[in-house]
């Protein structure tokens, strides 16, 4: 699954190291909203970074519509990318860094599966309210109340609410702007 011609070129614009948390997310914010605004899929991107010394692997966006495809979520594209990257299916594997997952809201149902098998040790989100919901119409469907504690039981770290006015604004331009918000059925 490809990503948009302009995603190399913004990724060749980054440093290759992020050090801090802020730099990782709104490096991720600011490629959910080329995304929307480029009318390459939705208001979503997702990056995968050594947790320890912010070194991008890579950034995913979302590419449901362009792909014809409902599972081309951001964090799907960038974790497998990473892992066809690293090399590996366990991106929390033996021998390896810690890899960090940095995404511009809380996972979705399906994306939550997808974070929990993907070997990544730690989830830095900018918020998991009903923000996204409520300023796009996206349905994130059904998960777990307790989901955090899940995770954390399983080893992935969370940190939540990170830049969230900042993402919460790309939510609410591309809400604003009339484009297709694509669900199941419409529902």
């Amino acid at each position: 699954m490809t990503p948009p011609d302009w995603v190399q070129s913004e990724l060749a614009q980054l440093p290759a190291y992020l050090p801090t948390l802020e730099e990782r997310m709104a490096a991720v914010i600011r490629f959910s909203q080329l995304n929307f605004e480029r009318q390459t899929g939705g208001p979503f991107a997702a990056g995968v970074f050594e947790e320890e010394t912010g070194k991008l692997v890579v950034i995913g966006v979302n590419r449901v519509m362009p792909l014809n495809c409902s599972s081309a979520h951001a964090e799907i594209m960038a974790l497998s990318a990473a892992q066809q990257i690293v090399r590996t299916y366990d991106l929390g594997g033996p021998g390896l860094p810690a890899h960090q997952l940095v995404v511009n809201w809380r996972p979705c149902a399906m994306c939550y599966g997808a974070l929990i098998w993907s070997g990544i040790r730690s989830l830095v989100i900018a918020g998991s309210g009903p923000e996204l919901e409520t300023l796009t119409g996206f349905d994130e469907g059904p998960i777990h109340p307790d989901w955090q504690h899940e995770l954390t039981k399983r080893g992935i770290r969370v940190i939540d609410n990170l830049l969230r006015d900042e993402a919460c604004a790309v939510f609410r331009a591309f809400g604003q702007s009339n484009a297709v918000v694509y669900n199941g059925r419409q529902g």
